[in-house]
């Protein structure tokens, strides 16, 4: 046993490693666009690997501060007026993440479409854009939009900022392509930006003070010398927002978008998995509860499992939860022992950093990809973007999910299958209705689940004219999948399916009015 603990820890300390410095210009960064401060993003980072990462089962997902929650936060700091209370929503949010996992609903992410997913997706990735673009000009001063009148914003660029931003995004891009070297590409993209523009920003200080970044444009972390400092730098939630609904409905808010972000990471971080493990949704609810929950008190930001750690980690070569443990510890060390260094980054990189996510959130490849899958896919998409940046977040996603059921109220009016069963039970037929929306999913889901090995299993789309993609990935896994590890033979009708490789991973475009395909 102390062997094989020992083994696994050795394995993952390069990937922990790694993580490690993925995430800590994320967590500063995050911090930085949700406006809070800086330390907040480290705390929630090394709750966020130390305690959830011992308490979820997932041997893959990272959790930490997340950018799909940077709009909630902002909106939330400027409505309740202090960040104190927005740790008080935090802790509402963990308490209820508690109460989501003790209630079973970690299958509540089945029931969203992934059109509105994306659509929130890409509507945070607008916002982070249009937040993050006075930092990467160095305009370090708030300007109203009644103020502008009269206001030469060119006075207020800053040159070395601009250079720095530019220089930082060239690397973002084209890092992986200019290290050849394995070892070279084992080091994140974003710890090069930073070193490099530590770097450029000392050399302005030197040569061209013109375009030298002066302290109130770079990150301010405070340098910890005793224990007496620590307890004065903690910033302690304010518990007088409790008879303050704004707060709870913050909360609320918070709860229900990190929970949906950390069910959808996490799935597809099983989905990483080399060793196909599979992460219980709920024990997940209830790891990123207490994370959330200690995190707050302490004054760490809200937390979710991200996508981005959680794919550095499995690149990285992780096997284990221990590497997203060791990224927390490092996260830890770092923010005690070398704050200085920190503090010498400026927050247009950091702001170049968070200009790609945002980027890849809202790229356009993914407009596209609804616009081609036809108006169901593609209004509740845009009209889920449009809400959450003209309004809120949950706002939003209230109002694509409005759009998506009015169509399927429209349109799917029957039963989304029927079934047959031989009187052996070894052969099972699967008739999918004429309209299947995502709706259906979970009842699929659970249908196919149910089948037993050894089982032949026929799949009828012959009378199927929609089925959501949802539904199609769905299949597609089935059949990639489970179907082989318990010898279910299947055979399909009405459609043809390709399975996925290498070169093509999205195989399951559909046109409505067509044969069903995958």
């Amino acid at each position: 046993m102390h062997n094989n603990i020992l083994s696994l820890f050795k394995s993952n300390i390069s990937s922990g490693l790694v993580v490690s410095l993925v995430a800590l210009p994320l967590c500063l960064g995050i911090a930085l666009a949700s406006g809070a401060p800086p330390l907040a993003g480290i705390i929630s980072g090394i709750i966020g690997g130390i305690i959830v990462g011992a308490l979820s089962n997932s041997h893959i997902s990272v959790s930490g501060p997340a950018a799909g929650l940077t709009a909630i936060l902002v909106a939330g700091i400027a409505d309740l007026g202090s960040f104190e209370l927005l740790l008080f929503s935090g802790i509402i949010a963990g308490l209820l993440q508690l109460a989501f996992g003790f209630l079973k609903a970690g299958g509540i992410s089945n029931y969203i479409p992934s059109n509105v997913i994306e659509g929130m997706l890409a509507g945070i990735g607008i916002i982070i854009i249009i937040k993050q673009l006075p930092y990467a000009f160095g305009i370090t001063d708030k300007i109203e939009l009644s103020e502008l009148t009269g206001v030469n914003l060119a006075d207020m660029i800053h040159p070395g900022a601009v250079i720095i931003t530019l220089c930082s995004l060239i690397i973002l891009l084209f890092w992986e392509r200019i290290g050849k070297n394995k070892y070279l590409k084992m080091i994140p993209a974003p710890l090069i930006a930073v070193i490099f523009s530590i770097g450029m920003n000392g050399l302005f200080k030197t040569s061209f003070e013109n375009l030298y970044i002066s302290a109130d444009s770079l990150v301010n972390l405070p340098v910890i010398s005793n224990k007496e400092e620590l307890s004065q730098l903690i910033v302690f939630p304010d518990f007088s927002g409790f008879l303050n609904p704004k707060v709870w409905i913050l909360g609320i808010t918070i709860a229900l978008v990190a929970s949906i972000e950390t069910l959808l990471c996490i799935e597809a971080a099983d989905k990483m998995d080399t060793q196909r493990r599979v992460t219980d949704p709920n024990r997940e609810l209830k790891a990123q509860g207490v994370g959330n929950l200690l995190s707050s008190l302490i004054g760490g930001l809200p937390m979710t499992s991200v996508v981005v750690r959680s794919s550095a980690n499995a690149r990285a070569g992780a096997t284990s939860k221990i590497s997203c443990i060791i990224h927390g510890v490092l996260l830890l060390i770092c923010v005690i022992l070398i704050p200085g260094l920190l503090n010498l980054i400026p927050l247009a990189t950091l702001s170049g950093v968070l200009l790609l996510v945002g980027y890849k959130l809202a790229r356009p490849a993914v407009f596209v990809h609804f616009w081609h899958k036809g108006k169901l896919q593609f209004i509740p998409f845009t009209a889920t973007i449009a809400g959450v940046v003209f309004t809120d977040l949950l706002t939003g996603v209230a109002i694509g999910l409005g759009f998506s059921i009015v169509f399927i109220l429209l349109g799917n009016k029957k039963k989304a299958y029927t079934i047959r069963n031989s009187q052996t039970c070894n052969n099972v037929y699967l008739t999918l209705a004429e309209e299947v929306s995502f709706l259906n999913k979970a009842a699929i889901k659970n249908r196919l689940q149910n089948i037993q090995p050894g089982t032949k299993l026929t799949i009828d789309t012959s009378e199927t004219a929609y089925i959501a993609s949802d539904v199609i990935e769905l299949i597609q896994e089935f059949v990639n999948h489970r179907a082989k590890e318990l010898n279910i033979h299947i055979e399909l009708i009405g459609f043809n399916i390709t399975y996925p490789d290498s070169n093509n991973k999205d195989k399951s475009l559909l046109n409505v009015g067509h044969p069903a395909t995958i």
